[in-house]
């Protein structure tokens, strides 16, 4: 299993929300960059990031953020947040960006995610499915959908995509554990790339998710406030 460290950047800062309320930020680092690097000292080779003020407005807010990061550490990064146009995704790509990650325009906009897998190769796109009480959840977090959340992995399967990013938002900063039920559920009806995301919050959280087979597993809040050593958690999860 692959560890992505996340860094989530709101007003040019790395932050992490609660449970994906925006009323409930804690600022962690003014240098987004720095952690990047920090990361990459500790053994991440892949980096998960997130513009949270992209994924309110619908801009690329934080697109040269971004841009550094991978310019100066060399990381696989994953992006999302806010992107809901073709020519956002070819503008990511087109500065290295390895995998750009579709939420909301992925449930809201029919035939889009189909249309970014048949243009830039389902390697490259990642659909994100954010979970709030079993149905999906969309602009950060703010709306909750009538959209069952297996419903929707199998129409996203059927449209191209492979890779998929879920988040539990009940338990994302919340520092509760993971929902290793969800994603144990997920793994065994849709053979996909799984990267669990939300409440990974100690080490035998990463274990437990490594036993599982997935993909990948995001960790965020636990890595800022030291729950979690990044270097330990690479090895744990392989």
């Amino acid at each position: 299993m692959i560890i992505y460290p996340a860094i989530d950047v709101l007003g040019k800062k790395a932050v992490r929300l609660y449970k994906g309320d925006y009323n409930k930020v804690t600022t962690y680092n003014d240098d987004p960059v720095s952690v990047a690097h920090r990361f990459k000292a500790a053994g991440a080779d892949r980096i998960h990031l997130v513009d949270l003020d992209g994924a309110r407005t619908g801009e690329a807010v934080n697109y040269e953020i971004f841009a550094e990061i991978k310019q100066k550490t060399g990381l696989f990064c994953e992006v999302g947040g806010g992107i809901r146009t073709i020519e956002r995704i070819a503008d990511y790509l087109s500065l290295g960006i390895d995998r750009v990650i579709i939420g909301t325009a992925a449930l809201e906009k029919d035939g889009f995610v189909k249309e970014a897998v048949g243009r830039f190769g389902a390697d490259r796109i990642a659909v994100g499915i954010d979970i709030r009480d079993g149905k999906v959840a969309v602009r950060g977090w703010i709306e909750t959908t009538n959209t069952d959340v297996f419903d929707f992995f199998e129409k996203m399967i059927a449209d191209g995509a492979k890779t998929f990013i879920c988040t539990d938002i009940s338990k994302d900063g919340a520092m509760q554990g993971a929902n290793t039920g969800l994603y144990r559920e997920l793994s065994e009806r849709f053979a996909v790339d799984l990267i669990a995301s939300g409440g990974v919050s100690t080490l035998d959280d990463v274990q437990k998710l490594a036993k599982l087979g997935i993909h990948g597993a995001i960790i965020g809040k636990a890595l800022y406030t030291g729950d979690i050593d990044l270097g330990k958690a690479v090895k744990a999860a392989k």
